[in-house]
Order: C-alpha cells, then structure tokens, then sequence
C-alpha cells in the first residue's frame, strides 16, 4: 500500500524525547504549519483496541495518544522545553503506566485543521528546536493486507474487490424471446 508507514513505539518515541531535553519541542502537522508554540500537553492516553475485520479476524493492539491544545490567546513566545513534556509524561506514568509497545499518536486541531490523531514521522533537529513531523493516520482493510479475503471462507468474495460485471439474462418463453425491461416481461 502505497500510504502506508511504519508507527512508532512508546518507547521509542520517548527515548528520542530522552536524547534531546534541551530543546524546545516543536509539532509540525502539515509542512510549513507548526502548532502555536503556546501549545500545552492537555493529557496522555492510553487506549486499548479489539477489533474484528471485515475478513472475520480478531485484531488487537494498544495506542498512546498525547493530546496537544492551542490556547485561544497565545501565551508564549518559545515553546516548551523537551525537558518540561517529559515531566509531564512522567507524571502521568505514575498514575498509568503506559505500554512501552503501544502505537504513538499524536491529536491536535485547531481553528485551520480539524482535529485528528497524526503519527509521528521523522524529527529534525537544529540549534534551539527539538520538531516532531507529523504524518496522517490512513484507513486499510486488514485482510487485504494478508492477502486474504474479506469473508469468512475462502470461497468468500473480497468485500473491497471490485464488482464483477454482470451480463443481462435472456429469458425464453414459449419460442420468444424476453429481455428485461422489454414489454411483456
């Protein structure tokens, strides 16, 4: 599949933050739109999924989502330090342990960009900043991706092929013939 990527661990998400406590933390969530440098870490969650997919299969796996909020009126110059985001992780570890396998998201909306949940692509670095490129989730049929059909047998048709064309029945009834939407059939 063409969009897809690979997501980044908890733990090694917060390694990276760990290696650079010193600079100021940056979120860029299209190119060139960074989230205001006022922005705060409102909370940290962690969600445990159970799905089924359309091919019948049970799927499970854990998410770590940092929410970030813009403030109506801008409240700082600088962002805040890597620093000062691992104190508020760490913070919340001692409540809620997180899962250090589980998929980071990061969810942030503001008045140009609705709000959505983003994985973290790469980072960059330079002298003062510390910026975490944003890349956006994406949608995939799990059983496709195992080659597999969306039904639970294997003479099952998959629910995302595309439909067969279908020829037009011919009916005959006594030595005439019928097609439909004719008169008389």
């Amino acid at each position: 599949m063409a969009n897809q990527i690979s997501p980044m661990i908890w733990q090694a998400f917060k390694s990276t933050l760990e290696a650079n406590p010193d600079l100021h933390l940056a979120f860029e969530y299209q190119p060139g739109q960074h989230v205001d440098a006022s922005f705060h870490i409102t909370e940290i969650k962690q969600a445990p999924i159970i799905s089924v997919d359309c091919g019948g299969k049970m799927n499970s796996w854990t998410e770590v989502i940092v929410q970030l909020w813009e403030p109506p009126v801008r409240e700082a110059e600088r962002s805040m330090r890597v620093s000062k985001a691992l104190e508020i992780i760490n913070l919340v570890e001692k409540s809620l342990p997180l899962n250090p396998l589980a998929v980071v998201k990061i969810e942030f909306g503001n008045a140009r960009f609705d709000t959505r949940q983003l994985y973290p692509g790469e980072f960059s670095t330079s002298s003062e900043d510390f910026i975490v490129h944003l890349v956006p989730d994406y949608t995939q049929c799990k059983a496709l991706s195992r080659n597999e059909a969306c039904g639970i047998t294997a003479s099952d048709s998959a629910c995302c092929a595309p439909v067969a064309e279908k020829t037009a029945l011919e009916i005959v009834a006594e030595g005439a013939t019928c097609t439909p939407g004719s008169l008389g059939c």
